[in-house]
């Protein structure tokens, strides 16, 4: 592959401190997906680049790419999300995200939907004022289906029967009727099996036949968020490797 200069729009997801003032930027970018990119732009300077290379900046970034790696020459400002860094809150829930996103994410496989959903995220985050953890659980809910891991809602995840869901089962991948749950040997001994209490099958339904624009306004109730978030996490640890985030802990 022949050196090139070309562009494409993006998300800083971190950025790592190199030597001689230099920057690894990892970049959600929307035409190459995720990449590791160096670039020699100062980020504490007040420029149009520098400014794209914040937290929480949707940008366009012109790349020097040749075979074995990316360099950013320079960055624009599509949008910033500064009022994110502003509330300690969205803060934490969208660094959360960030880091989520990063490690769902493959190495140079574009991912536009999921590049959109991220887009949209942060346009409702920055104007929320309640029901944050909403929002995340409803993003990452998207996400298991971009990633091919979404669990089946409709029908027995063991038998493939629609009929009247028991109880969800991580390691089963969804819901499972009462016939097969009554089948199980050893029950006692599967943990990721959780009862399906506080609506939460409906919640997850109403989350992906939704755009997440139209969940701006929605704020599941305590008991509902908690055991939703908890089935959510385990079963992105479970299929993505999610389990150790740093960030998880501060939310």
């Amino acid at each position: 592959m022949k050196d090139l200069l070309t562009d494409t729009e993006g998300i800083v997801l971190r950025q790592t401190k190199t030597s001689y003032g230099r920057r690894m930027i990892l970049l959600f970018s929307k035409k190459y997906g995720k990449i590791s990119a160096g670039t020699g732009i100062n980020e504490k300077g007040r420029g149009k680049s520098s400014l794209a290379l914040r937290p929480f900046t949707y940008g366009r970034y012109e790349l020097f790419k040749n075979r074995d790696s990316y360099n950013i020459n320079g960055a624009d400002v599509i949008r910033s999300y500064y009022a994110i860094g502003e509330d300690v809150d969205k803060y934490m829930n969208g660094a959360y995200v960030l880091e989520f996103t990063e490690r769902v994410l493959e190495e140079g496989v574009p991912s536009p939907g999921m590049f959109n959903l991220l887009i949209d995220f942060f346009d409702l985050l920055e104007s929320r004022d309640r029901g944050i953890g909403t929002l995340v659980l409803a993003y990452q809910t998207k996400v298991l289906r971009y990633a091919g891991v979404m669990p089946q809602l409709e029908h027995c995840a063991v038998c493939g029967e629609k009929k009247q869901a028991a109880k969800f089962s991580i390691e089963d991948g969804g819901i499972i009727c009462g016939d097969c749950l009554r089948d199980m040997e050893n029950l006692e001994a599967h943990t990721l099996i959780y009862d399906l209490k506080f609506g939460i099958l409906d919640v997850l339904k109403y989350f992906m036949a939704n755009p997440l624009k139209k969940l701006e306004n929605i704020a599941l109730k305590e008991d509902a968020g908690k055991l939703l978030q908890e089935i959510i996490r385990k079963y992105a640890a479970y299929y993505l490797d999610t389990s150790d985030l740093k960030s998880e802990k501060l939310i």
